[in-house]
């Protein structure tokens, strides 16, 4: 990544991005990306979206390295940051990760292998909070990978689960015997502001167009939850 402090970040930035809500409980990945796409781009991913999802290889199951190769696709100028180069397998002792591994493995393990050939960046390690708004400030959007139980926006007062509920399961965390229920949900921050530390966000799941805004410090533990490999995905704008 380029050197963060060459220039001062504004104290509040946003990016208009047209809105869209997924169709499906497993979509919402797919659905930041189209977001993110032109107007053109985005018609010809909705046009030939079968098309498209049976070529990349995920059907209906998507891992942020299919994000990865999706974006690549349409050309839009990305880098991937993770704390798993491949799959966690300790995700194998939860029952609804049991199912997707076995489908999914050998499509995500090789698609992480023939990254750097395909001309994506994929890097092994964590973002930190600081290092999302600098981006935000400077460069474009963020997708990220959310544990949606523990996201609630200010504005809907609503948590995604309440509505969707996609992706759920109970998993043990660090070891400790106390379940916490896990629903992995992307959203795509949009903005942020400094004073008031809220971020601002666009969540797949919600119908209408007004944009979701949290705390830096609730999109933190979100985001950083079991289950996420804290899975970051900077898009760069121009």
């Amino acid at each position: 990544m380029e050197d963060e402090n060459t220039t001062a970040m504004p104290d509040q930035k946003h990016y208009n991005l047209t809105h869209y809500q997924q169709r499906f409980n497993w979509d919402c990945g797919i659905s930041c990306i189209i977001m993110i796409l032109t107007t053109t781009q985005r018609q010809t991913l909705l046009h030939d979206f079968d098309k498209i999802c049976a070529e990349e290889g995920f059907g209906s199951s998507t891992w942020t390295i299919d994000l990865c190769y999706l974006l690549q696709r349409f050309q839009v100028r990305h880098e991937y940051y993770t704390k798993t180069l491949g799959i966690d397998p300790n995700y194998s002792e939860h029952s609804y990760y049991t199912k997707i591994i076995d489908k999914d493995e050998k499509r995500v393990t090789r698609k992480f292998k023939d990254a750097r050939i395909h001309g994506l960046r994929v890097e092994q390690r964590t973002i930190e909070m600081n290092e999302l708004l600098q981006h935000l400030g400077k460069r474009g959007p963020v997708i990220l990978l959310t544990n949606a139980s523990l996201l609630t926006c200010e504005i809907c007062k609503k948590n995604v689960l309440e509505k969707f509920g996609c992706f759920q399961l109970s998993c043990i965390v660090d070891n400790a015997r106390t379940p916490q229920s896990y629903a992995g949900h992307y959203v795509v921050l949009c903005g942020y502001d400094l004073k008031s530390q809220l971020i601002y966000y666009h969540n797949p799941e919600v119908h209408d167009e007004h944009v979701c805004r949290c705390t830096t410090s609730a999109m933190d533990m979100a985001r950083k939850a079991y289950g996420t490999d804290e899975d970051v995905i900077l898009i760069f704008r121009n």
